[in-house]
């Protein structure tokens, strides 16, 4: 074994006895840390409430558009988490009616994703596998892509960027499947593009000729549910996903990945914090879990502060935008 591998090795050992020690602390010293499913519950009514109560005050005119497009991305960003909890079953693992009805949840709340059931099967993959060709998670959300415009495109919208580099992903990812990946996002993800991309032609095309003079009566209606469903989901999933995929796809390394100690980097550029509102401090704690995967999002979050500290001593690199011009490739 050559010297940096066992060094490695040594560095990714102290991590994971940090993490444990924090979490073991603070779950002695809050009780209530014990009660996991029924605080995975709550998070998720809280943020499905959130999200319909500030619907129905842009509907009745209480709020603005814009305060509601931002505001609905930064509660839709715990969706998220809990979605990536649920994966690794950290929510009724032995209750399967209720972890099930859980993901179901949160994909409405997200419709602009794949399925959580695919999803979980390419996340696990995207952990045996981070930082090479075979990733197809991260890959689906920029990582790897030089060039700016392409990867603009895919950070913005994953089915474009899924048309975009289909062929590219056949060639060099084993088994993948475009029909597999465009399916496991029906019907939700389905609906959601089509909304997104029937309001897309109708306001260009309003900007040439007033549309509802020729629609018939009966598509107004419909018209106007495209445009609040636009305002209270499409809009802020945008905002909410973009942020995300422009962290994630950030902070993964692509190429010279040979272990968990490599496959990120910690982001705490203040020139992130915009992007970090709207998915939840994604940078400043997922490396955490690369190194600690069964674990709530928001123990993850609580002890982010002292465990980073832990990274930087044990070699983890930090702001490595660097790699960026490299397509993410880990520093040699």
């Amino acid at each position: 074994m050559n010297q940096q591998l066992l060094k490695s090795r040594e560095q990714t050992k102290a991590i994971v006895k940090a993490i444990r020690a924090e979490e073991a602390m603070l779950r002695s010293k809050y009780r209530f840390l014990a009660y996991q499913n029924t605080l995975g519950m709550l998070l998720l009514v809280l943020s499905l409430s959130g999200m319909i109560a500030l619907g129905a005050m842009y509907y009745v005119a209480i709020i603005p558009a814009w305060f509601t497009i931002l505001s609905i991305a930064m509660v839709a960003s715990i969706s998220h988490e809990l979605e990536h909890d649920l994966i690794h079953r950290q929510y009724f693992k032995n209750s399967p009616f209720l972890h099930n009805l859980m993901m179901a949840i949160v994909w409405i709340m997200r419709p602009n994703t794949v399925n959580p059931w695919y999803r979980r099967k390419i996340h696990l993959h995207h952990h045996q596998h981070s930082g090479t060709q075979q990733d197809l998670e991260e890959r689906l959300v920029g990582n790897g892509v030089k060039n700016p415009i392409k990867r603009f495109l895919v950070i913005i919208d994953g089915l474009a960027g899924l048309l975009l580099f289909r062929n590219v992903y056949k060639k060099e990812i084993k088994g993948f499947s475009f029909a597999t990946v465009f399916h496991a996002g029906f019907p939700l993800a389905t609906a959601y593009f089509v909304v997104l991309y029937s309001m897309i032609i109708y306001h260009t095309l309003n900007l040439f000729t007033p549309m509802e003079q020729h629609l018939p009566a009966a598509m107004l209606p419909i018209v106007h549910l495209f445009e609040f469903l636009m305002v209270v989901l499409i809009l802020p999933n945008i905002v909410r996903s973009a942020s995300l995929n422009f962290v994630t796809s950030s902070m993964h390394y692509y190429g010279g990945v040979s272990n968990v100690h490599q496959q990120t980097h910690v982001v705490t550029s203040k020139w992130f914090l915009p992007f970090h509102l709207f998915c939840f401090n994604f940078g400043k704690t997922h490396t955490i879990h690369h190194f600690f995967p069964n674990q709530p999002f928001y123990i993850r979050q609580w002890i982010s502060k002292k465990i980073n500290k832990v990274l930087k001593q044990q070699g983890v690199n930090f702001n490595d935008f660097e790699s960026l011009r490299n397509a993410n490739a880990y520093p040699s």
